[in-house]
């Protein structure tokens, strides 16, 4: 098996530290010449000084650390998060002392100054004292690549020196050795221990921003969310999932004004409907990932299914007793179009039929917000009879400007969850899904595009534009998709989830039973 990204910088490491000493032949200073800072005491951003990652190279190889750690204090961030790593992240123990001296200067002229995280890739309890000397307010402690008594010797050794340990977490068994060494910690940990969830796979270096989304609930109460963060949309975003810190890297290190915009709009947000509906879609497609590695089918087969353009009960109640996920109602003038009557009707009935966790969530589709139906279906989702709203090639409302709407609020009348679609047939179309993508969106519905016709028009996308254009976040797949194709698609795109409306119909809004029963057989052979 060939070595992955993040045993090869580990590997790395021991070997340098064998040969240099675990302070890589810098000269440290004898005693720890700051105060200390509490890392998170409030909620906030961690922006990064960083000059290089594995993924990207080279990012900002001149920067200044200290006037990159001034320009992020000025911009009030709560933590500066130094990389000390040499051979992937071109860090450097001189970055992290000469940032911590730098605070202590800024406390001294009664300016704001940031906790200083030091984040590399510890192995050994030392570290934690070379840090603790070399100004540091808190470690990073990766769980992937401790075993679980070095982790809790760690994070002992931090709060020894009233630091933090900042323990990072991502998968299953990362959460069970955050559980362990929060248990050994006892009462300490609730101080000592910020949990920090990361979207970007260390091993591959991809970045799914539902990853986060997915274990929000099981950290504790500081949490944070970590990569991926490359706008102020973004950072709206984590905060919906009710974060109480983003770690922010290459955005802000290449384009340092744009830190007081990162820490404006997470700061101006709160958890909201938006993000307890991506972690309960995020939770789901989780337990469908877990159900069908259990029951041994390919995942290439086993997306998450929407059946759209439910207009008749027994249709809906037949889906959902399929294993529909999501159930989308049309409200917008197409001969799919449905009622608010029958949608209030439906949505009581299913949701008293089904435990919360198999009921399907209910969207509503709109393709003009200020239309009678677009209200209508948005007035729905306020209320919580709709889980969500689909803007159908239409921008979806701007996180940044409903963040600071809702700020100070844990729910308001104008609060509700929403995705957007997006209409594609040629390669310009993608700039669209890019833009989208930039305004914070972690999932974006891709559709066959027809002129004059929103949607259902039973027309796939072209396969050489997917292959081409889609781009590495997971697909939401709509457009032409029925029992006949459905093998096909998920074996080519292996979508997260597909979009079936006019592929399971004898007539628009009216779903044949027989083509919902192949349609399931299929997916869960």
């Amino acid at each position: 098996m060939s070595e992955d990204i993040l045993a090869r910088i580990v590997r790395m490491r021991r070997e340098d530290i064998e040969r240099l000493g675990l302070n890589f032949g810098i000269e440290i200073p004898e005693k720890r010449r700051r105060g200390h800072i509490e890392f998170l005491g409030t909620p906030g951003a961690i922006l990064e000084v960083k000059r290089a990652s594995p993924s990207k190279g080279d990012i900002a190889p001149d920067l200044d650390p200290v006037g990159l750690a001034g320009t992020y204090a000025d911009a009030h961030a709560q933590a500066v998060s130094v990389l000390t790593e040499g051979n992937f992240f071109k860090g450097s123990l001189r970055d992290l002392i000469a940032v911590a001296d730098s605070m202590e200067e800024r406390v001294k002229k009664g300016l704001h100054a940031c906790a200083v995280l030091r984040k590399d890739f510890l192995l050994f309890e030392d570290e934690i004292d070379i840090a603790y000397r070399c100004g540091a307010d808190a470690v990073l402690l990766i769980a992937r690549i401790l075993e679980d008594e070095q982790l809790i010797r760690m994070a002992k050794r931090a709060e020894h020196f009233d630091m933090q340990a900042f323990v990072e977490v991502r998968e299953a068994d990362d959460l069970r050795k955050l559980k362990v060494v929060t248990d050994a910690l006892g009462a300490a940990a609730a101080k000592t221990i910020v949990a920090g969830v990361n979207s970007r796979d260390l091993a591959t270096f991809h970045t799914d921003p539902l990853v986060p989304a997915t274990v929000r609930n099981r950290l504790p109460a500081k949490a944070v969310f970590e990569s991926g963060i490359h706008s102020a949309a973004d950072a709206a975003y984590a905060r919906s999932l009710g974060f109480t810190g983003i770690l922010v890297g290459e955005a802000v290190a290449k384009k340092p004004p744009l830190a007081k915009e990162v820490v404006g709009s997470f700061e101006a947000g709160c958890e909201n409907a938006r993000g307890k509906f991506w972690k309960k879609f995020a939770e789901r497609r989780d337990a469908r990932r877990e159900a069908c590695a259990t029951a041994g089918p390919s995942n290439a087969r086993c997306p998450l299914v929407k059946i759209c353009g439910i207009t008749r009960e027994e249709d809906g109640m037949l889906a959902a007793e399929l294993g529909a996920d999501m159930l989308g109602f049309v409200f917008s003038t197409t001969k799919r179009l449905t009622t608010e009557e029958f949608v209030r009707s439906f949505a009581a009935k299913i949701r008293a039929a089904c435990t919360p966790e198999k009921a399907p969530l209910l969207v509503g589709v709109i393709t003009d917000p200020e239309s009678v139906e677009g209200k209508t279906a948005i007035r729905l989702a306020q209320e919580g009879v709709l889980d969500a709203v689909q803007f159908h090639g239409v921008a979806t409302p701007d996180a940044c400007q409903c963040a600071k709407a809702l700020n100070g609020a844990k729910e308001t009348t104008s609060d509700f969850a929403c995705y957007a679609a997006a209409r594609v047939g040629e390669p310009s179309d993608f700039d669209y899904v890019a833009a989208l993508r930039r305004n914070g969106e972690p999932r974006i519905l891709l559709d066959a595009k027809v002129e004059g016709i929103p949607g259902g028009t039973g027309k796939t996308i072209p396969e050489s534009l997917l292959l081409e254009k889609a781009g590495d976040l997971p697909l939401w797949l709509a457009g032409g998709i029925n029992p006949e194709n459905v093998f096909t698609i998920c074996e080519k795109f292996h979508p997260e989830l597909i979009d079936v409306s006019s592929g399971v119909e004898d007539a628009p809004g009216i779903k044949n039973p027989e083509k919902m029963h192949k349609l399931f057989k299929i997916l869960q052979k």
